[in-house]
């Protein structure tokens, strides 16, 4: 019988053939740590013992949930990420630079058949070029840094099948919301989940990192996005493929031609329902950016959407480019200045208004539509604010009609967009 990718991917670093439900020791290709996670890493790394990181080159350390600094002890944080680099020659992102995922893939430091562990949840999203991506705790990373091995229960993987083509005003982040319409938070817990299909082979990176990013919302371990269709860094590469005799846990099937836009309402990202169910909500903040839809390809439809038009009156439009990158594309599109002449604010790349450290807190009783990943209670900042989840097209067209609205009411600009 066949392999599953994850199976593959995890044999290769084992040295000998896995199945779901081993228990392996693997070597790890690079870690990653963002300003949350690494100051506890590397208190734990220095309690092991660690004196030097096996690997430095490979270790990526990133300041970007709470840059720039907010206050004083977190700055000092900070400076100890500074330090620590310093000394063991790692990778270090300054604050400004960008999101921890977007930068790894944008500057190609993950690469397809890699086995990548990060200190952040949202690391599967690293199965969008054709990586295991695998989120863990600082521990289990200072683990990482002192070995460059970490221990893996290989999972039983998911099969997402995605027939058709998705219609104008339906993005991956529906996709992303229709299988967790039918996993919940839970449904898919140390699963590997494998995106494939006519629909996906019709995404661009930037979409495909969608999906990856949202499969930690189902529980899943890691994803995989079929690089059908796409140039994976900009050259043909050998990616490793499923068997075609590969034993699946479940295969789902998602018709891609079906699917309307969806939202998740507060506060749990699996109350998944079609936006029009809850049109005519007021919107007090509308937010674009973070891990899962910050990108270039999610402004250009944010910027079609509030062509000749004005963010309504009472409701706030924040944007936060995934990178320094996507906001240098930004202007050379002339994207900043029409989404700034729309009424938008832009605030550095980073994840502040998300994870609710700075940049963006919404007051009591507010309603906040977002293109981020979660929505419990409290998750950006105050626990007295709702927030809806939806893509880059949804949270437009409701920061112009000040109210959620299917953005199939603008399909037009959305058929017309660059």
């Amino acid at each position: 019988m066949g392999q599953t990718l994850a199976e593959k991917l995890i044999s290769a670093h084992a040295g000998y053939p896995v199945r779901a439900d081993d228990l392996v020791v693997v070597r790890v290709d690079g870690a990653m740590a963002s300003d949350t996670t690494a100051p506890l890493a590397i208190k734990a790394f220095r309690a092991m013992g660690g004196k030097r990181v096996v690997n430095p080159r490979r270790c990526f350390l990133v300041i970007d949930h709470a840059a720039p600094a907010p206050n004083e002890r977190i700055a000092n944080l900070h400076a100890l990420m500074r330090t620590f680099a310093r000394e063991q020659e790692c990778v270090l992102f300054e604050a400004g630079e960008g999101i921890c995922h977007q930068l790894l893939v944008e500057k190609g430091l993950v690469r397809p058949n890699e086995i990548i562990i990060g200190a952040d949840s949202h690391t599967c999203t690293y199965g969008a070029v054709g990586a295991m991506g695998v989120g863990v705790g600082s521990t289990d990373l200072a683990g990482v840094l002192l070995t460059g091995k970490i221990w893996l229960r290989v999972p039983h993987t998911l099969r997402v099948q995605v027939a058709g083509r998705l219609r104008p005003g339906v993005m991956a982040k529906d996709l992303a919301l229709a299988l967790l319409r039918r996993t919940g938070v839970a449904g898919a817990t140390y699963r590997a989940l494998e995106w494939t299909g006519e629909a996906i082979a019709g995404l661009g990176l930037g979409e495909r990192m969608t999906l990856a990013n949202m499969a930690v919302e189902t529980g899943a371990k890691t994803a995989f996005v079929d690089p059908c269709g796409l140039d994976l860094l900009g050259a043909a590469h050998d990616c490793l493929r499923a068997d075609p005799d590969a034993s699946y846990l479940e295969t789902l099937t998602l018709q891609a031609g079906e699917l309307e836009p969806l939202l998740s309402q507060p506060h749990s990202p699996e109350r998944v329902v079609p936006v029009r169910e809850c049109a005519g909500k007021r919107v007090d903040l509308a937010f674009i950016g973070t891990c899962t839809n910050g990108r270039l390809e999610d402004l250009r439809v944010a910027a079609a959407l509030l062509r000749d038009a004005r963010v309504a009156p009472q409701t706030r439009l924040l944007i936060a480019p995934a990178s320094r990158q996507v906001f240098l594309d930004a202007l050379r599109e002339g994207l900043v200045a029409s989404l700034t002449a729309a009424g938008a604010t832009w605030i550095p790349p980073g994840c502040g208004p998300c994870v609710g450290t700075h940049n963006g807190i919404p007051g009591d009783g507010e309603t906040v539509i977002s293109t981020a990943n979660r929505n419990f209670k409290g998750r950006m900042g105050n626990p007295a604010a709702d927030i809806y989840l939806a893509s880059p097209a949804t949270v437009a067209a409701s920061a112009r009609a000040g109210h959620i609205v299917d953005p199939g009411s603008f399909a037009d600009l959305l058929e017309a967009k660059p």
